[in-house]
């Protein structure tokens, strides 16, 4: 069972390095971006276990390691394949 987990700052933290993404894209003429967030992807495979289960570890690991819950949100999604 492969999971893709999704980091990005919560809406209320400021996000300076979308900010000079949303900038430089004006720059190049793409002024219709009115905003970029930026976050991180991060790929497990997680062996052969039950959705169940993995929904439990993955939520263990977001919470105690892979996101800082005070300043950023996560998001995932299992791949039964």
């Amino acid at each position: 069972m492969k999971a893709k987990v999704y980091v990005t700052l919560k809406k209320s933290i400021a996000d300076p390095q979308g900010n000079a993404i949303q900038n430089a894209l004006r720059k190049l003429g793409y002024t219709n971006v009115e905003e970029v967030r930026i976050g991180k992807l991060i790929e497990l495979d997680l062996g052969d276990i039950t959705t169940d289960e993995a929904e439990r570890q993955l939520a263990k690991m977001c919470e105690g390691l892979l996101a800082n819950t005070v300043i950023e949100e996560y998001k995932y999604e299992i791949d039964q394949r």
